[in-house]
């Protein structure tokens, strides 16, 4: 009997081999005759490639394991051949290579697999043009990035801080991953959509979760995968935004007075230089797309910055004593934070920006090689996808000694262009990392003056897909430190 299952194995192991040949040969031969110095790596399976070794790993507790496994058999050469996401792809792990995909706008363009698109949208930031990006960016960066956007909204930020967090401290057990990306997209949806009723916000943050457990799935659009749920969701999201495009334009045509103009507003009232106007799937994916991203990384950030401290004693003790020194220097006339005031929080920003770091939001970008490119004497062929893997810059040993361990006091020193890439770079670089930045140091100040968290599971396992986070959304209590400030 056991030599039989010898014999299945053995059998197993020789149909592996045999169609992983076949899957490489499937797309050299569509190369052609041109010779390319490819870099070393494994297509994988056919028509799957690399997914299942991607998905397994970072379902374990070890997700740089599939990266890992590239290093041990081919060597340090930062560029390595994969089949991803169903397209032949280049994943690209060092800063300097990194950084040349992210910035060179002649060679690469956005690359996204087909999967997120339909999820985010193909009228959204992630697939259109360079000149259409930079349109659609210059319209939309000003209500959210710069001094003058950012202090509009700090009142409103600071104020729903403090509600929550009282809140939550008489709420005895709460998910405070689960709490903080509702505050955080409460906060996104005053921004882009002014005051829109708790019914619909609660609805839109449904489904927003549903959506991005799609966006690094398998697009397989079967009931019971990730990614038919998603789609789903997305399909109801759409309908949401439709009934509020529908109803701004209705009071358009009928010319009654709005409320202060937001961001959907100022997408349905854009018109580019020969007066064409954004259409309804236009002005619906930038929204959708908007209001993902300026909740899901706030929110998770918060969290794990909030979990660092609490975890880090002598660096939660430090981040006080700076926030209680920047009290102690406020007029006693003054009523809440000021921007300057937020300038002075350097500590504070350290541990932000570390936290960016170990926990590294989005592990990858997707861009398409225009043309045959060159990248560490390697080439990335026209048409294929250049993956740009975040993780393995930010955990590289060489750059971060100890790369896992969380210390704030790594950003006493510069680092180079490309070491550090928590929003991305070059002209895609996301529009909303001052206000995501803001809204996190506007919370742990609160936070780290007045409260604490008391995990109920500290050795709760973590989830990796699709971002990091406790498996119970850090399940915990938020409670009132025993001396508070004001």
């Amino acid at each position: 009997m056991g030599s039989m299952w010898v014999v299945i194995v053995g059998v197993l192991l020789f149909l592996r081999s045999l169609l992983k040949n076949v899957n490489w040969w499937l797309y050299e031969s569509k190369l052609g005759a041109k010779q390319y110095s490819l870099p070393p790596g494994d297509m994988g399976w056919p028509f799957i490639g690399n997914m299942w070794s991607f998905l397994r790993a970072f379902k374990s507790s070890d997700p740089d394991s599939f990266l890992s496994s590239f290093v041990s058999r081919y060597g340090k050469t930062g560029v390595y051949k994969a089949l991803m996401f169903g397209n032949p792809s280049v994943i690209v792990t060092t800063p300097d290579a990194c950084r040349r995909v992210l910035t060179d706008d002649d060679k690469f363009k956005p690359g996204w697999p087909l999967s997120a698109i339909e999820l985010i949208g193909k009228k959204s930031f992630i697939s259109i043009s360079y000149e259409e990006h930079k349109r659609l960016r210059r319209l939309t960066s000003a209500s959210i990035n710069g001094m003058e956007a950012l202090s509009l909204y700090l009142k409103f930020i600071e104020e729903n801080v403090i509600s929550s967090l009282e809140k939550w401290s008489n709420m005895g057990e709460i998910e405070v991953l689960t709490q903080i990306r509702k505050l955080t997209f409460k906060i996104i949806m005053h921004i882009f959509l002014s005051s829109e009723s708790e019914p619909v916000m609660e609805a839109l943050e449904r489904e927003y979760t549903a959506l991005n457990y799609g966006v690094r799935a398998m697009r397989i659009n079967i009931p019971g995968f990730a990614y038919h749920k998603a789609f789903k969701a997305r399909k109801n999201l759409v309908a949401i935004f439709q009934s509020i495009v529908d109803e701004r334009r209705k009071l358009r045509k009928e010319n009654k007075p709005t409320k202060a103009k937001d961001m959907m507003d100022a997408l349905i009232d854009a018109e580019d230089d020969n007066g064409r106007k954004l259409d309804d799937e236009e002005v619906i994916d930038v929204m959708l797309m908007y209001l993902n991203a300026g909740h899901e990384s706030s929110g998770h950030i918060t969290m794990w910055a909030t979990y660092f401290l609490q975890k880090h004693p002598e660096y939660l003790q430090k981040a006080k004593e700076e926030q209680e020194e920047i009290i102690r220097k406020r007029s006693p006339t003054q009523k809440g934070l000021t921007l300057k005031e937020i300038r002075q929080m350097d500590f504070l920003y350290k541990v932000i920006d570390e936290t960016m770091r170990v926990i590294t939001f989005s592990l990858v970008v997707f861009r398409e090689a225009k043309s045959d490119v060159n990248i560490n004497g390697y080439t990335i062929p026209k048409g294929w996808k250049a993956l740009v893997w975040f993780r393995s810059v930010h955990l590289n040993p060489e750059i971060y000694p100890n790369p896992k361990e969380f210390n704030p006091h790594r950003w006493d020193k510069e680092h180079k262009a490309g070491e550090f890439l928590p929003f991305g770079l070059g002209t895609r670089l996301c529009p909303g990392n001052d206000l995501a930045k803001m809204e996190i140091a506007v919370f742990l100040h609160h936070f780290v003056l007045n409260y604490q968290l008391e995990q109920l599971n500290p050795k709760c396992p973590v989830r990796y897909l699709p971002h990091t986070r406790p498996m119970d959304n850090c399940l915990g209590r938020i409670k009132k430190c025993s001396s508070t400030s004001t």
